[in-house]
């Protein structure tokens, strides 16, 4: 009997070599090769999406507005950029355990009400289904629901039931009879999800894939999967708490980088209409180390509170640590401070922390960081009701932050009665209840704050 034939695949990219190597030669990323058996493919297993390939000019085509399917939850549908979209294909990803069967049992529910719903478990037996679903007290009687981790079987199923809305749980755990490599393979996810993708587009069906995550937080399978989709959703959230963050990663028809902020509950996911009370602390006395800034999370502003200790170093490398924030913008941040405000903190260790576990990516944070290191150096506490926000460039200068007048807004709703912002970002007219001081360079901002 001749010896199956082999071949390594790369995880990241889906490309093939015929040897084992510790970095792939398609995309350079390091220990992504597995072996995998090589498949013989059916021909044709792909038709065309549409009925004509013929040219036409792009004037002519009759472009509409997709109309939306509310899913439920108010939060859900803000990452989604208004609801589901017919015809598109959602990958939502997340640790173990973090909620997303929760989360799309719960839209499923509500969507049942008026629309055919098909939810596909090849984790969980039908039995432990309708357990959740009594746990979490939803009417989910109009939900159909299938146990099958075959892709032909399932493709026959919704050829049969005509729903106008598909979940997968989970990727992963599919396989297709026309592969003989086991199921959650780089070629079975591909195969797998590829299929459904191109059911959806034909067929106008809303599908909703689950898929698994890596250890450091990836997606797991080919990263190809992300660009078949229409919109990447990654659950965020800490085991200790019970508020789960939901990011848009990659959405085709709404806002990249929305943010949308839920409740663990013991009847399952509740959206949080006013976020930024998550991210700010409970205690009543101002203590030193403490700023507030204001940052973007796509479409929404959220009010952050960013903690700074610094303390003297006992080891010859002073230490600079950051949860939430950007290691390296950190050091880069105390560069400038030392060259351009004469504060050295190269004998000093430094600790950064965003509150709630949020991560913050965007450089606005650079002031509030500045401003809660130096109050934590200085050991006094900054004014009360004070915010901030604003990039600092190499040079020592306060670069302006996009849509500053929402975050102004915002900060104002809140209570906030001063705000240090950059001079670019200068409201023309004054908001009621909000004293703004506007700088454009960081020691002109730690002066104002001495005052």
């Amino acid at each position: 009997m001749a010896k199956a034939k082999t071949q390594f695949v790369c995880a990241e990219c889906g490309g093939a070599s015929l040897k084992w190597q510790g970095q792939c030669p398609h995309c350079n990323a390091w220990n992504s090769l597995s072996e995998a058996r090589v498949e013989t493919l059916v021909e044709h297993r792909y038709g065309a999406l549409v009925s004509t390939a013929a040219t036409q000019s792009l004037g002519d085509v009759q472009a509409r507005e997709m109309p939306r399917i509310a899913s439920g939850l108010d939060e859900f549908d803000r990452v989604l950029g208004g609801g589901f979209v017919e015809g598109g294909v959602v990958l939502i990803g997340g640790d173990p355990g973090i909620g997303k069967s929760t989360l799309l049992l719960q839209s499923l529910a509500a969507l049942s009400a008026h629309a055919a719903v098909l939810y596909v478990s090849g984790e969980e037996s039908a039995a432990q289904v309708a357990l959740r679903a009594r746990r979490l007290g939803v009417d989910a009687a109009r939900v159909r629901l299938l146990s099958e981790i075959s892709l032909e079987r399932i493709v026959a199923t919704v050829g049969t039931e005509k729903p106008s809305l598909l979940v997968i749980d989970s990727i992963q755990t599919l396989y297709s009879e026309q592969l003989q490599s086991a199921p959650g393979s780089v070629a079975q996810v591909r195969e797998c999800a590829a299929q459904l993708t191109r059911l959806a587009k034909q067929s106008g069906l809303t599908l909703i894939m689950i898929g698994h995550v890596t250890k450091d937080g990836s997606l797991a399978g080919p990263r190809v999967l992300e660009h078949m989709v229409d919109t990447v959703l990654y659950f965020e959230g800490e085991s200790h708490s019970s508020f789960r963050l939901i990011r848009a990663f990659k959405n085709r028809f709404g806002a990249v980088n929305e943010l949308g902020v839920f409740a663990m509950t013991d009847r399952g996911l509740k959206g949080v209409a006013n976020p930024s009370a998550l991210f700010l602390s409970k205690h009543d006395v101002q203590g030193a180390g403490s700023c507030v800034m204001a940052t973007q999370e796509g479409t929404r502003p959220l009010l952050v509170e960013i903690q700074a200790l610094v303390d003297a170093a006992h080891v010859p490398n002073p230490r600079r640590l950051s949860v939430g924030l950007d290691q390296q913008r950190l050091a880069m941040l105390l560069a400038v401070l030392h060259r351009h405000a004469g504060i050295a903190a190269f004998d000093q260790d430094v600790f950064v922390n965003a509150v709630g576990g949020v991560r913050i990516g965007e450089p606005a944070a650079d002031l509030a960081v500045l401003l809660a290191v130096v109050s934590s150096m200085r050991d006094k506490p900054l004014p009360r009701g004070l915010v901030a926000f604003g990039e600092i460039g190499l040079a020592g200068e306060v670069r302006p932050a996009p849509r500053g007048q929402e975050r102004l807004r915002e900060a104002a709703k809140l209570g906030f009665s001063i705000a240090l912002i950059p001079k670019a970002n200068a409201p023309k007219h004054a908001i009621e209840g909000l004293e703004v001081i506007a700088v454009d360079r960081v020691e002109h901002a730690l002066a104002r704050m001495r005052e």
